[in-house]
């Protein structure tokens, strides 16, 4: 079922979503068959219910229980959105730092590996770290979640680091311990970014949005390790231009 956003069922599902109304919810689920498993939107961008429920920001009332309630209703929660991406439900949670909601949806048998985020078509740790996420992205771990280098090295997971730099099978390339360090500094990781730096990776590449680990450093508030940074030899984009 394809339901328009504006029209009277959709608007209705959605502001008893977003106000946290399980009760005015089950009874629009019980009163329309299907509603649950419907698109919101069009023949080019659509999405669930689900994903109203983790939209950003996140943090609905009730959310838990709303996601609980769709679920019991036939919500699929490995739906995916269709559109620019193929996020996931969970990939929206752990984009809006949404713990609770997060949990719900692994509890209610979401794949924690689910690929199809807008970082790199990956899972949903990879946008709670791309984005900062980081509730989200240490209980994803928490839980199970598997951790490329970069996502180490932004949580500061020296252990998983240090395995994977380590490796005598499949050993870092130099652009990827780069990239290691530039997640590192975006993380607030001193300890991890000395590590990768002493290994090979390079301070002062221009990464993502345009910064280096500097940049993302201050980006993120993190000035103890901006001023460690600048020991180091670190520079700004704009320094480097």
């Amino acid at each position: 079922m394809l339901i328009d956003t504006t029209a009277p069922l959709g608007r209705a599902a959605v502001e008893a979503i977003r106000t946290g109304d399980v009760n005015a919810l089950q009874d629009l689920l019980t009163a329309h068959r299907g509603l649950a498993t419907a698109r919101l939107g069009n023949m080019k961008t659509a999405r669930t219910l689900l994903h109203v429920a983790t939209d950003w920001p996140g943090h609905l009332p009730n959310g838990p229980r709303t996601v609980a309630a769709l679920v019991a209703a036939g919500a699929d929660v490995a739906a995916r959105f269709t559109g620019a991406h193929r996020e996931t439900p969970l990939h929206w949670a752990a984009s809006c730092d949404d713990v609770p909601v997060l949990d719900a949806l692994l509890d209610l048998g979401a794949d924690i590996e689910a690929d199809g985020a807008v970082i790199g078509n990956g899972t949903p740790l990879a946008d709670a770290v791309a984005f900062g996420q980081w509730n989200c992205a240490r209980r994803l771990v928490e839980r199970g979640a598997r951790t490329t280098l970069w996502q180490a090295a932004a949580l500061g997971e020296a252990d998983r680091v240090a395995a994977r730099c380590t490796s005598e099978s499949a050993p870092p390339t130099e652009q990827e311990l780069t990239e290691a360090l530039w997640c590192a500094c975006h993380g607030g990781q001193r300890e991890t970014a000395d590590y990768l730096l002493r290994r090979g990776g390079d301070s002062n590449w221009i990464g993502y949005d345009g910064l280096t680990a500097l940049d993302a450093a201050h980006r993120s508030g993190h000035d103890t390790l901006v001023t460690w940074l600048r020991e180091q030899g670190a520079k700004s984009a704009e320094e480097l231009a």
